[in-house]
This record gives C-alpha cells, structure tokens and sequence, in this order.
C-alpha cells in the first residue's frame, strides 16, 4: 500500500468514526488514487454499502484495483462476509481497524471450498454453492443474479427460483437425477427459498473430499445460518421440495 494512499485512507476513517468508512483504490494512468466513497447502509457503524453512483463515478476516473473499509473499534480481521465479498468481486479487500491503524489486505483465492463456507447471503448462499458446483463439475457459468435478504418473506415481491430458472438453462423435471438441482420451501416463507444440488448414491465433490459415506441419495446445499454440506436428501427434505430442475447441458447418468 502507497504511503499516500494509506494517509488518504486513515483520514476518512477518521472522518466517519465511529461509522464504516469505504472507498476505491484506483489506477489512473501510473498511478494510484484513494477514491472516498459514501457508505449508505442502514447500519453503518456495523457494515458497509457503497454508493453504485460514486463507484459509477469512480470508474469514470480509472480502473478499481481495490475495495476499502474500516472497521471500527476492530480488528482488520475480516469477517466471512468480508471473505465472501472478496472472492464475489475478484478485487483485493484492505480493511483497516480504527482507531487502530492496522492494515489488512485480503486476496480472492478463486477457489472457494464448497464444504464448510459460512453463509452470507447474495455472495456464500445456497444459490452459490449451487452455481459453484456447476462450474466446477461442468464447466457452467451463470450471471450473478442479485437478490436482497428477506426476499422470500415478500408476497408482493418476486419469486426468484420460479422466475428465473428458465433463463439460466434450466426446465423442469418429475425425477432427480445427479446434478439436478432441488428448490425448496424452508422456515417461514411464501416463495421456494432453498436450493441444493442432488447427487443421487455418489456423494464425491469436484476437487476436495466430501468425507460422506452411505447409500444416499444426498444432496448438496447451504441453509441460512449454517456451513454448507452434503445431507441425505430424505423425509422433511423431499417434503419440501417445490422443483427439480435440469439444466440444459445436464451430463448424461448411467
């Protein structure tokens, strides 16, 4: 980090103690700009939101090569969303403790472990760890799909697997076969609000142990509040299901 930047950097989160501060590290050129942002979060002194207009603005003015926060009366340690958000940008994270004064910065790995991620909705949920598996057993790439917390609880709002699951590749079927992904209703809810990914007798993930054994069928799938894993897909589980859906280039079974 440029002394300059840093300067700049501890200046504004000086400014918004005991509120979050963020901003944009930008390269202009050869060289690099702290860019202060608005933070328009409804609890700001607990988490962050960047104004879309000041980062629309910012890129006016160069390319974003890193995401800033504080955390005030913390550690620069990050936090799972943090995490999450790191890896959903693919843009390092610096985060600085204030009043502190320690920098951190975080990397995106690029690969994150389907088992055992936290959950943070819109970034590490269970529409991700579905999206994730897919790219890594076959190769698929979706859109990042936006979605707000609490949009299942909305009767007026939309309901999000049901609207969007054609456009993404996907139709429906009668019958689960591996790779098909299971919609379901969970917890208080007025739209399918839950997803997993059915894997039939063989529980083994693309690139890490799954560290499951049995007869199956288990599923893959992440529920709000709790680390993603593989469950037998069974009883209450099949008693929630809303869809089976296959998408368009669904490997064939044997």
């Amino acid at each position: 980090m440029r002394k300059h930047i840093l300067n700049a950097i501890q200046a504004h989160a000086a400014a918004e103690y005991p509120k979050e501060c963020c901003g944009l590290v930008l390269a202009i050129g050869r060289k690099q700009q702290y860019f202060p942002c608005r933070n328009i979060s409804t609890e700001p002194s607990e988490e962050f939101r960047l104004d879309p207009e000041d980062y629309a603005a910012a890129e006016d003015l160069g390319e974003v090569i890193g995401i800033v926060h504080s955390h005030p009366d913390a550690t620069s340690r990050p936090s799972p969303r943090d995490l999450a958000m790191c890896e959903a940008t693919t843009l390092p994270w610096h985060i600085l403790s204030w009043p502190e004064g320690d920098l951190r910065t975080v990397t995106p790995s690029g690969s994150t472990p389907l088992l055992g991620r936290p959950f943070v909705h819109g970034a590490w949920d269970c529409w991700q760890v579905c999206a994730d598996w897919y790219r890594r057993e076959w190769g698929l790439e979706f859109e990042a799909f936006k979605r707000e917390d609490g949009w299942w609880e909305k009767a007026d709002g939309p309901s999000l697997y049901e609207q969007a699951y054609e456009a993404a590749g996907f139709y429906r079927v009668d019958q689960p076969q591996r790779g098909d992904m299971i919609v379901m209703a969970v917890g208080r809810t007025v739209h399918p609000n839950h997803a997993g990914i059915y894997l039939g007798g063989d529980p083994e993930l693309p690139e890490e142990d799954s560290g499951t054994f049995g007869p199956g069928p288990f599923l893959l799938h992440h529920l709000y509040g709790r680390p993603s894993e593989i469950i037998i897909y069974g009883g209450p589980w099949r008693d929630r299901m809303c869809l089976i859906l296959r998408h368009k280039e669904a490997q064939p079974t044997t």
